[in-house]
C-alpha cells in the first residue's frame, strides 16, 4: 500500500504542471466563450460558427484535411520502403533520422526556407524562370492555400513515416510467405492482407496529421505575414487586443473550437492506435 502511494507521489509534479498550465486556462478559455456578445444573447461560440469566423475553421479544416491525407499516403509509401532496406542498416537510420528532425521542424525557420526557396525571389523560382516557368504566372504564391500545402507536407510526411514505421515492421514476413504460397501476387497481399492489417494505423496517423496541421500557427503566419485565413492566426488577431468593440471573447471562442476539434481528433487517433496494437501483440 505505500509502496504504491509513494508511486502515485511521483505523478504529483506532472498532475500539477497539467492542471496549472492545461486545464485551468482551457476552462478559462471556455468560460469566456460561453459568454454572449454585446447585442446579442447567443454566446459568443455560436457566434463564431457564423460568416467570417465559420469560413476561417472551414479553411483550416480543409488545409489540415489534404495536407493529412497527402501526407498519410506518402509517410506510408515512405515506410514501406524503409523497411524494404534492413538489409541497408545505414540507409534505413539515415532516413529515420531524417524523418525525427524533419518532422519536429517548423515554425518561422521553415518558412524562411521556404521563402528563401520557392518565394518570389527564392532559388529554385529563379531557376525555374530561366526555363520558362514563371510560379506567379501559374498563380502560385508560397503564402497562398496551395503554397501552405507544400510547406506544411514538409513536416507531414516524415511524422507519418515515423508512425507507420513500428506497424509495418508489425507485419509478420510469413503472412506474405502464406499468401504468396496460395498463388497471391504482391497487389493482391497488400489489398486483401497488408491494407487492412494497416487500416487502423493509417486512419490513426491521418487523425494525428490532421490534429498537427489545425493546430500550426508559426508556420503559417509568416510565410503569409499575418495574413492567412487560418483560424489559429485569427485568433493571434484578438490576442494582440485588436478586437472589434463588445467582441473581444470571439477570440476565445475560436481558441475553445479549436479545443475541440482537437480533442476529438486526438481521441480518435489514441482509439485507433490502442486497436492497431492489438494484433501486434
Amino acid at each position: 500500500m505505500f509502496r504504491q502511494t509513494k508511486s502515485w507521489l511521483g505523478l504529483t509534479p506532472f498532475t500539477l504542471f497539467v492542471a496549472i498550465f492545461l486545464l485551468w486556462p482551457t476552462l478559462s478559455v471556455f468560460r469566456s466563450a460561453l459568454q454572449p456578445v454585446e447585442g446579442s444573447s447567443k454566446p459568443a461560440m455560436l457566434e463564431a460558427i457564423s460568416g467570417q469566423y465559420l469560413s476561417a475553421i472551414l479553411y483550416s479544416v480543409r488545409l489540415s484535411a489534404i495536407t493529412a491525407g497527402l501526407g498519410a499516403v506518402i509517410g506510408t509509401l515512405v515506410a514501406i520502403s524503409a523497411v524494404s532496406l534492413n538489409q541497408f542498416k545505414g540507409l534505413r537510420n539515415a532516413l529515420v533520422g531524417y524523418s525525427a528532425v524533419a518532422a519536429n521542424l517548423g515554425g518561422i525557420p521553415l518558412a524562411f526556407a521556404f521563402v528563401a526557396s520557392l518565394g518570389m525571389q527564392g532559388l529554385y523560382t529563379k531557376l525555374l524562370s530561366v526555363i520558362g516557368i514563371n510560379l506567379t504566372d501559374l498563380g502560385f504564391k508560397i503564402s497562398d492555400f496551395s503554397g501552405i500545402v507544400i510547406v506544411y507536407l514538409y513536416f507531414q510526411i516524415p511524422l507519418m513515416t515515423l508512425v507507420m514505421l513500428p506497424a509495418v515492421d508489425g507485419l509478420k514476413a510469413t503472412l506474405k510467405e502464406a499468401a504468396a504460397s496460395v498463388g497471391a501476387t504482391p497487389r493482391q497481399y497488400w489489398r486483401s492482407i497488408g491494407v487492412p492489417l494497416l487500416s487502423p494505423s493509417l486512419l490513426g496517423g491521418f487523425l494525428l496529421l490532421f490534429a498537427n496541421a489545425f493546430s500550426a500557427y508559426a508556420t503559417a503566419f509568416a510565410l503569409s505575414a499575418g495574413s492567412s485565413k487560418l483560424v489559429s492566426v485569427q485568433i493571434r488577431f484578438y490576442l494582440q487586443g485588436n478586437t472589434i468593440t463588445g467582441k473581444s471573447n470571439l477570440g476565445y471562442a475560436l481558441a475553445a473550437w479549436m479545443i475541440v476539434v482537437m480533442v476529438l481528433a486526438m481521441s480518435g487517433y489514441l482509439g485507433l492506435r490502442r486497436r492497431s496494437e492489438r494484433w501486434r501483440r
